[in-house]
C-alpha cells in the first residue's frame, strides 16, 4: 500500500524491458526466426546495462 506511489528505479525499468523482449522473442521464434534473434540480441544489450548498474 505504501509503495503505491513509489517510482521505479532504472534497474526495475530495465528488468521489465528485458523480460518483455524475451517474451516477444519467444513468441516470434515460432514464425520468424530472424526477428526473434534480433529481439534476443536487444534483450542481451539490456542485460548488459542491468549488469553495469549492479
Amino acid at each position: 500500500m505504501f509503495g503505491l506511489f513509489k517510482k521505479k528505479s532504472e534497474k526495475e525499468k530495465l528488468q521489465e524491458a528485458y523480460a518483455a523482449k524475451l517474451a516477444e522473442a519467444h513468441k516470434m521464434s515460432t514464425s520468424n526466426r530472424t526477428a526473434a534473434d534480433k529481439l534476443s540480441a536487444e534483450a542481451e544489450e539490456i542485460a548488459k546495462k542491468i549488469d553495469l548498474l549492479k
